[in-house]
């Protein structure tokens, strides 16, 4: 049974996440408070409701171990990229070529087969890396819009710790939800007060 990201982990997606997928993406990988983490791309299983979910696979896709792995190297460079420019670093060469890779990697085509009985036919190598591919090239594609795009300037990581998720930043806020917020100034409310307790 599949199971939403607000049911496995209690956080709504983080703004700006429905509106972009390499977003969603590289908020799949999530920290918990009390060292606990969820991966919502953990299993292959799970790596397929993702993509179903977001309309980059049908649901007889049938993503097996590889091809997780792929989405979840991915997540990875795109996760390395928006951290780079959340802080205003230089990007690693190696995320840029990730994502570089898997936007021209996909076929434009399918590729010419020829069977001796029935004739020459198109067809992808493998449909379900076929599908796999188009995904990663979509959600490439959306990293790189989004990161050359006037929205840029708003990318953030949540400011509440444990919480590694990034989002879209609307005026102040700088949390990926209200939870999020509460911890955060739960944990400001009490640095002051054990501050002026110590004074």
């Amino acid at each position: 049974m599949k199971e939403s990201l607000g049911a496995q982990t209690g956080l709504p997606p983080a703004q700006g996440a429905e509106e972009h997928s390499a977003l969603a993406l590289a908020n799949t990988a999530i920290a918990l408070p009390g060292e606990q983490t969820v991966d919502l791309l953990g299993t292959p299983a799970q790596a397929n409701d993702w993509l179903v979910e977001r309309g980059l696979a049908p649901a007889h896709a049938d993503v097996q171990e590889m091809c997780a792995a792929q989405l979840r190297s991915l997540r990875e460079q795109i996760r390395s990229l928006f951290a780079s420019r959340a802080a205003g670093l230089p990007a690693l060469p190696a995320a840029v070529a990730a994502i570089n890779d898997a936007m021209t990697r996909v076929p434009t085509a399918p590729l010419l087969q020829w069977d001796d009985k029935t004739g020459p036919y198109r067809t992808p190598p493998h449909p379900t890396t076929a599908i796999v591919e188009h995904a990663l090239a979509t959600l490439a594609a959306d990293a790189a819009d989004l990161l050359t795009s006037s929205e840029a300037e708003r990318l953030t990581a949540c400011a509440s710790t444990p919480c590694n998720r990034f989002l879209l930043r609307q005026g102040r806020r700088h949390w990926c939800s209200v939870r999020c917020g509460d911890r955060a100034r739960a944990a400001r409310a009490y640095a002051r007060r054990t501050r002026s307790e110590a004074g």
